[in-house]
């Protein structure tokens, strides 16, 4: 049975993967540190249903311990690792950059490390569209230069690319690098703009909309996430098609898994005032350091390679996570409190 280990499990996309990993059959070890970045109870209950499936291991350890990275490495001897465990949040690296460096720089070095000296097959490893930073050419392509990041949050993710890339190319492990673009969806993250917009408009709070609500983002469904990561894990490594012998010789791909569709902030907030029923009240504020106008992948090669792409609709993305909200935090709210239209 082939061995897979998930770093991240407990956070949102590692959940979603990791659950379908193992309906697929597979032997999956999920590894977290278990931060309380946000609420550690939503990590923990997606913990509870990983653990019914008895091919599903968890060990609670830190990418940045070495020697606790070493000793997992050794007992589980994986054939796969798909890293997902990282620091996330642009504006959250404005107020605690060290968090980003242990993690997403430090933790990711023993990441390769341990893949180099363990004889990893694929190592699958998540990057952001946030690599993009200040580019205004839409939509987004893995052929763009993104030297430019606007936010430590995206340079750390930057450097990551450049990390995996000379792994690569030194030690000829095959690695493909992922930009995800605004992953939504059920058990999703609270730091998140759909997840904090639906917890307010709930609660009868104003929300803040940046840049007047002049933004867009190309929202992408998690389903359509995991489809993607499945695929690539199933097919193995691609290599470059194209003439250039030099980029054949490093095992090393980045694709973007976005829905190729930009959708605009204000007309986000109004599909999720549809689907709960209740008119948000908006704070507008301008734009926040580190942010960008506007995010589109342009995900061909993705599509060339796994024959897949991305296509859930926002209003149906919303409308899911939105059940699942109204079901997990049922007893948070008490009717008579929430003001309707």
């Amino acid at each position: 049975m082939t061995k897979i280990l998930v770093t991240g499990a407990a956070g949102f996309i590692g959940f979603h993967l990791s659950k379908r990993l193992c309906e697929a059959g597979y032997d999956v070890t999920g590894l977290d540190c278990i931060t309380d970045y946000y609420d550690v109870n939503l990590k923990y209950d997606r913990l509870d249903l990983l653990n019914e499936f008895k091919t599903f291991s968890f060990e609670k350890v830190d990418l940045a311990d070495r020697e606790a990275m070493e000793k997992v490495f050794t007992a589980l001897k994986p054939d796969i690792v798909v890293n997902l465990a990282a620091q996330a949040g642009v504006r959250y690296s404005l107020d605690n950059p060290y968090a980003y460096v242990d993690s997403n720089l430090t933790g990711f070095v023993n990441i390769l490390e341990e893949c180099r000296h363990h004889g990893v097959k694929h190592l699958v490893f998540a990057s952001s569209s946030s690599v993009y930073g200040a580019n205004k050419k839409v939509p987004f392509s893995t052929q763009d230069n993104v030297d430019h990041p606007v936010s430590l949050y995206a340079a750390t993710k930057k450097a990551g690319e450049l990390m995996a890339h000379s792994y690569a190319h030194l030690y000829n492990l095959p690695v493909t690098g992922l930009r995800f673009f605004t992953v939504y969806g059920p058990w999703g993250r609270p730091d998140m703009a759909y997840f904090k917009f639906t917890d307010k408009i709930m609660r009868g709070q104003a929300i803040d909309v940046y840049n007047h609500g002049d933004m867009k983002r190309d929202f992408t469904y998690i389903d359509d996430i995991v489809e993607s990561l499945t695929r690539l894990i199933e097919k193995g490594y691609q290599a470059e098609n194209d003439n250039s012998d030099k980029i054949k010789s490093v095992p090393y791909r980045i694709y973007n898994i976005g829905n190729h569709n930009p959708e605009n902030l204000l007309e986000m907030i109004t599909m999720l005032e549809g689907h709960l029923g209740l008119e948000a009240k908006k704070n507008f504020l301008p734009m926040q350091p580190g942010d960008v106008y506007e995010t589109y992948a342009d995900c061909e090669d993705l599509k060339r390679d796994i024959g897949f792409v991305p296509e859930t609709s926002l209003q149906d993305g919303l409308g899911k996570f939105v059940s699942w909200y109204r079901s997990y935090y049922k007893d948070n709210y008490e009717p008579e409190k929430i003001s309707k239209k």
